[in-house]
């Protein structure tokens, strides 16, 4: 008997971790977006007899790009706000006679047929499979109740790092959804189906089968296609305060003796302002107002030094490390080159780079505008962000 296989791609998510402009399975590795290569892999494997592509709410062109380039029957339709709704969409959106479905990450371009012929050939004999790789690491579980310390050691002979596919007869995927619908939450059908009271069959998955979550992984995974790399990002960050009485003046987390600071909710440090905004320009993360708003009594007077480091961490999450910063400094007022290499030693510690990293220059605005007038002082910066 012909069993009718559904496939659904959960494509539903936006991929904030990766800090780009679209989401992440949008983007492009190898000259081919990560969502294409996703779709090509389920395309050609010969169990798929359709495909609902689930896509987030207003990424909807019609018809998709990828519509095209697809041979098997193909529906797309709006995701919800979590995995698990965007499954139950795809599911309702699926043929009535379809018997089997296998459900695969959007992210995951790198699946081989083989893995998805295995997985749906293991939820046929036991109602539910999932791919999935032994753990390699030794595994720790926290301490209930003070996260600093270690629970207790987990027997890693005993534990899987779950991938997809994840494979499903209808009637097991059925009763996941209905659970999941009733409220109850989880990170992928197979514990939905667990806890809906179905035993799921592991299948060995493939250490290339990649999720890509980070910039790293679509670096990892654009090496694995052949790609070129993108090792370098670029951002620039401005910034000007006014000079006024009564304030010290703080310029890449340095006092300069001067008769009036600059003014902010902050302490102000125009230098630290403009290397945070490069960064996270260079990064596709933001701006300083949208990290530390000046609406916000916490961020008052705070040492903007100190939040250039909260910054370095934010980047280096996203998969980057500096390569090296360029600030320009404009101030009529005082002169800035007997502070320079103070001001390049504070900001190279700040950043965690050496001293030949960071270049910091001095600019007068030759007495033209607020600048000029020794009312404000700007700094211009440029930041060069590596992959790590």
């Amino acid at each position: 008997m012909t069993v009718m296989v559904t496939a659904i791609i959960a494509a539903g998510g936006l991929g904030s971790r990766v800090g780009a402009d679209r989401p992440k399975q949008l983007l492009s590795v190898a000259g081919t977006t990560i969502l294409q290569r996703s779709l090509t892999v389920l395309d050609r494997c010969s169990r798929v007899d359709e495909i609902i592509l689930v896509m987030p709410s207003g990424e909807l062109p019609a018809p998709l790009p990828v519509q095209a380039l697809c041979g098997t029957p193909m529906r797309v339709v709006s995701g919800g706000p979590r995995r698990q709704d965007s499954v139950a969409l795809g599911f309702d959106a699926a043929s009535p006679e379809s018997d089997l479905f296998v459900i695969h990450d959007a992210v995951r371009p790198l699946c081989p047929d083989n893995l998805i012929v295995r997985t749906l050939e293991a939820a046929e004999r036991h109602g539910a499979a999932i791919a999935a790789l032994p753990a390699q690491e030794t595994v720790k579980q926290r301490a209930v109740g003070d996260s600093r310390f270690v629970g207790r050691t987990l027997a890693r002979q005993m534990l899987v790092i779950a991938q997809t596919p994840q494979a499903f007869r209808r009637a097991v995927l059925a009763d996941a959804i209905r659970l999941g619908r009733g409220g109850v939450e989880a990170t992928d059908e197979a514990v939905l189906a667990e806890r809906a009271g179905h035993r799921v069959a592991l299948v060995d998955g493939e250490p290339q089968n990649i999720k890509i979550t980070t910039v790293h992984d679509l670096t990892v995974v654009e090496r694995l296609l052949g790609g070129t790399v993108a090792a370098a990002r670029v951002g620039f960050g401005y910034d000007l305060h006014r000079l006024v009485e009564g304030r010290p003046l703080i310029l890449a987390g340095v006092e300069i003796p001067h008769d009036r600071g600059l003014s902010g909710h902050s302490d102000a440090d125009a230098v630290c302002h403009a290397v945070t905004d490069a960064m996270l320009g260079a990064a596709a993360a933001g701006d300083i107002g949208e990290h530390f708003p000046d609406t916000e009594s916490r961020w008052e007077g705070a040492a903007s030094v100190g939040l250039l480091r909260v910054v370095v961490d934010l980047v280096r999450a996203r998969g980057f490390e500096v390569s090296n910063l360029d600030v320009v400094v404009v101030a009529e007022r005082p002169k800035i080159g007997p502070h320079v290499i103070r001001m390049r030693e504070s900001l190279a510690a700040a950043v965690g780079v050496d001293l030949d990293q960071v270049s910091i220059k001095g600019k007068t605005n030759e007495g033209l505008g607020a600048i000029g007038r020794g009312e404000a002082i700007a700094a211009h910066a440029v930041a060069l962000l590596r992959m790590s």
